[in-house]
């Protein structure tokens, strides 16, 4: 694979998203190896058609991995479906603890804690003039959440969350052998972790989620086989890349455009009920996911073009949510929008399920900074630089003055 496009993409996708949509029909993308799938209304329409476009291979990795980071591996404690790649019963059932975990009266019992956890965050550095704030707080306010949500131990979560950092790392990043096999090794940790939690759940069940994805996925009574623990292992790691990376992603980039326009900074801060309206407007601009492949399962039609069994397509959350035929101005950043049935948390049967939460973080982490720190502004010295991923967009750092 060549990783220097792929980077040019990944960094700033949206000119190759507006050239797409100029062309008739879909347009394959050599940068990712599918068919791009780049307007709107193809968009919702392939998210609603999965006995067309499976979700098998949604997350397909962009590297090849060697037979001794493989090996490492296979030391894991997972290897199950998950709920992100999974059709039709499979993911009804995968979907079902995901859903009674992050229900709505789940995510208002965990409001007092987001708000708690954001507050001592923000505590340990308002008085310093500045911050990295990827660091100080967007990779580490949903970490500590979603723990919470599942149970950890609190000094559990960071490797946890560490571990699925690495797992991305490397399944779409190219390293050396050794780093690989590092990396491999906290994937696999991260792994054992969670698989001990599991085994402890299924002995003593407490009122956290890690229960709830034991009773849901291993209902049967007895001492829990292996292939029943990697199948939990999987979920619950899908689950903290899920809940952890995407809303940490979605945070940065949220800051850093708000930052950047100035003026609706500002009007935020003087107007704290737009709030709400901002995170949708910021998932619309710049949504942290940029999209999932799908495998076209049988000979179909999409946005007019005639794709044959086997056929992988790439649709695109980013390039939809910038599409003029549904989003006046759709380049420009505007707290006033609302806009409405965007796809920055995805649609259909695999829309985010942790979207709720995930909003229940951006609003009080807005609500904080604009209270707190009104006069926060980017650094002049340092740029913004995006991570190479379409998966969790986000600034590698965002340094702040204020």
């Amino acid at each position: 694979m060549d990783f220097t496009a792929l980077d040019a993409f990944q960094r700033d996708p949206y000119p190759h998203y507006a050239r797409a949509r100029e062309e008739p029909g879909l347009v394959f993308s050599p940068e990712l190896d599918s068919w791009l799938v780049s307007r709107y209304d193809d968009a919702r329409e392939a998210l609603a058609r999965p006995q067309d476009l499976s979700s098998a291979g949604a997350l397909r990795p962009d590297v090849s991995l060697p037979a001794p980071v493989n090996a490492e591996l296979a030391k894991g404690a997972g290897g199950g479906g998950v709920v992100l790649s999974a059709d039709g019963e499979a993911h009804r059932r995968y979907r079902q603890p995901h859903n009674r975990g992050l229900s709505a009266s789940s995510v208002a019992t965990l409001r007092p804690f987001i708000a708690e956890r954001t507050t001592r965050l923000v505590d340990g550095f308002a008085g310093d003039g500045g911050a990295e704030l990827m660091g100080a707080l967007a990779r580490r306010l949903p970490g500590e959440v979603i723990g919470r949500l599942l149970g950890l131990d609190p000094t559990d979560v960071p490797a946890a969350v560490r571990g699925g950092y690495r797992a991305t790392e490397l399944f779409f990043r190219p390293m050396e052998l050794d780093e690989q096999v590092g990396a491999a090794r906290e994937v696999v940790e991260a792994q054992h972790l969670m698989d001990g939690y599991v085994r402890r759940r299924h002995a003593e069940p407490r009122a956290d989620l890690i229960t709830g994805f034991v009773q849901a996925l291993a209902p049967e009574t007895g001492e829990l086989t292996r292939e029943r623990r990697g199948e939990i292992v999987s979920s619950l790691q899908n689950l903290l890349l899920a809940g952890h990376l995407t809303t940490s992603a979605l945070m940065g980039t949220m800051l850093a455009h708000l930052l950047r326009h100035r003026e609706q900074w500002e009007e935020l801060c003087a107007r704290p009920e737009l709030i709400p309206d901002a995170v949708e407007e910021c998932a619309r601009f710049d949504a942290p996911i940029q999209g999932f492949r799908r495998r076209v399962t049988r000979p179909t039609t999409l946005g007019g073009t005639r794709l044959t069994t086997g056929d992988t397509v790439f649709v695109s959350f980013g390039a939809a949510n910038r599409d003029p035929a549904r989003f006046a101005r759709p380049d420009h950043l505007d707290i006033h929008r609302r806009p409405e049935r965007h796809l920055g948390f995805g649609h259909g049967v695999h829309a985010c399920p942790g979207a709720r939460l995930a909003r229940a973080q951006l609003s009080t982490v807005l609500e904080e900074l604009t209270r707190r720190l009104p006069g926060a502004h980017l650094r002049t010295d340092a740029s913004v630089r995006m991570l190479p991923t379409l998966i969790h967009r986000s600034p590698e750092r965002l340094d702040v003055r204020w």
